[in-house]
């Protein structure tokens, strides 16, 4: 896995290698291109993964932990050719391993390919109260987009870039304004600020989900237009939490040596929305979580991920009924902007 970003009129690259064997450890590599053109040749630094954490470290620190003889190699030549959306990789490193793959770019943003199914309001109504509230978690969407970060979204893949730099930035300039100081080297702190960074508005590699149906329909509809009537479609998605985490292990590093999907719940440290919209997230070093999914069901047999299609000119009469169960844009932001949008909501056409 190479995550590849545009820096000042060059590529800055991460790469990852995960062999199917416990023999040799993982890898991570990082080069960094002369142009943006389609072929570059560079020289990679690369680092063995510590197994036992998941994190960089040198082979020093871990040689004994593999049959005698092995190297680990420091640095590599490296061909990068792009040719549509293929990468087509060629390394020679200092230990004499050659190294030939050919990688897909994913297609992460655009309209999801899983087939929904279609249900009114009421239908959703009836479906939701069959399943089962400790199984399943929810998210809800203005439309049929796949699943993808808002880190993602923006272009951003080297997650590594993300957690040396921006979190560091942000962490300086917050820790004047929020009563708590977050002290990142604690995981469940660390966790805690990377989510109320994402509750703000700032892109991570993170995904919002909730454990209510009702919660997430509250997201999908509310953006919509009041007196929309059109035949365009809110998305709810459907994810089996609970066989994903038996099935899968679910990583606290947020960049491991391989594709990985882990549901975590932070505690709320000065974030009062947590709790209201029920929420838990997804941490993600993909760029297309539904193909990762998709191929999981493929593998298992097993549906993970469903999606439901509601038609969006049923707003008004779902956000009714969501006001009175107590879901609203004051009860889901805890703030004066949610009170304002709760009361704009009763009161204007938007």
């Amino acid at each position: 896995m190479i995550n590849i970003d545009e820096v000042d009129g060059h590529f800055e690259s991460v790469a990852y290698i995960y062999p199917s064997t416990s023999e040799i450890p993982s890898s991570i590599a990082y080069l960094s291109t002369k142009s943006t053109g389609a072929g570059h040749e560079a020289t990679a630094f690369t680092f063995p993964i510590d197994p036992r954490t998941g994190f960089q470290t040198t082979w020093e620190e871990i040689k004994h932990l593999y049959p005698e003889g092995t190297a680990h190699s420091t640095k590599a030549e490296v061909n990068l050719t792009l040719v549509g959306d293929q990468l087509s990789v060629y390394a020679e490193s200092d230990v004499n391993v050659i190294l030939n793959a050919v990688l897909n770019r994913p297609s992460g943003n655009g309209e999801s390919k899983i087939h929904s199914q279609k249900m009114s309001w009421a239908d959703f109504k009836s479906h939701v109260s069959t399943i089962s509230r400790f199984r399943y978690l929810f998210r809800g969407q203005q439309k049929p987009w796949k699943l993808c970060t808002s880190f993602h979204r923006r272009g951003r893949y080297r997650i590594s870039e993300f957690t040396s730099k921006d979190v560091k930035q942000l962490h300086q300039r917050l820790s004047a304004i929020t009563s708590h100081f977050f002290d990142l080297n604690k995981p469940d702190q660390n966790g805690a600020f990377f989510n109320l960074l994402q509750h703000h508005g700032y892109p991570t590699p993170l995904l919002d989900w909730s454990h209510s149906p009702y919660v997430a329909a509250f997201f999908a509809f509310r953006d919509r237009p009041i007196g929309y009537c059109g035949d365009e479609v809110v998305r709810i998605y459907v994810f089996n939490n609970q066989e994903w985490q038996k099935r899968y292990r679910q990583i606290q590093n947020i960049d491991p040596p391989y594709p990985h999907l882990s549901v975590m719940e932070f505690i709320a440290i000065d974030n009062p929305r947590l709790v209201p919209q029920q929420a838990v997230t997804t941490v993600t070093n993909l760029h297309d979580i539904e193909a990762y999914v998709l191929e999981k069901e493929k593998e298992t047999g097993m549906r993970l991920l469903e999606a439901i299609d509601i038609p969006a000119k049923e707003r008004e009469v779902a956000m009714t009924d969501l006001r009175f169960m107590g879901i609203t844009a004051g009860s889901m932001f805890p703030s004066i902007d949610g009170v304002c949008e709760e009361m704009r909501e009763r009161n204007f056409d938007r």
